[in-house]
């Protein structure tokens, strides 16, 4: 009865299939958390113009560039910004609707997408 006891965890072909997968994982996640980051940035860039009173931004020309110098100062250089925003201004408010996908090569053709797209509306300081 002792045979059983002394087989207990995982042989060492398991254990590499566990750290296979896991470095899987890990390197997706390496892969696809800067564009979440760059996400997190741009809505905080685009929501900031509501409560940043200093640069008075009043048309849709200085709301691109209080944007544009947002993406700047947290060097987001992959996005053409005309290319992924678009600004109306509609009852002294900005309507901004922030659409666009990234792509990450992932193994051979696989590629990890991921798609972006949400409106605001921001009120003019």
């Amino acid at each position: 009865m002792t045979f059983a006891r002394s087989q207990q965890g995982l042989s060492v072909l398991s254990w590499l299939m566990v750290l296979a997968v896991v470095a899987f994982f890990a390197s997706t996640g390496f892969k696809v958390l800067p564009h979440y980051l760059d996400y997190m940035s741009m809505e905080k860039i685009i929501t900031s113009v509501e409560t940043d009173k200093a640069s008075e931004v009043r048309t849709v020309g200085e709301f691109y560039s209080h944007v544009s110098k947002g993406m700047q100062v947290n060097n987001i250089r992959d996005l053409n910004l005309r290319d992924v925003m678009q600004v109306k201004v509609e009852n002294n408010e900005f309507r901004v609707h922030l659409k666009y996908e990234k792509r990450e090569p992932l193994i051979e053709n696989l590629d990890l997408v991921v798609n972006f797209d949400k409106e605001f509306r921001v009120r003019m300081p």
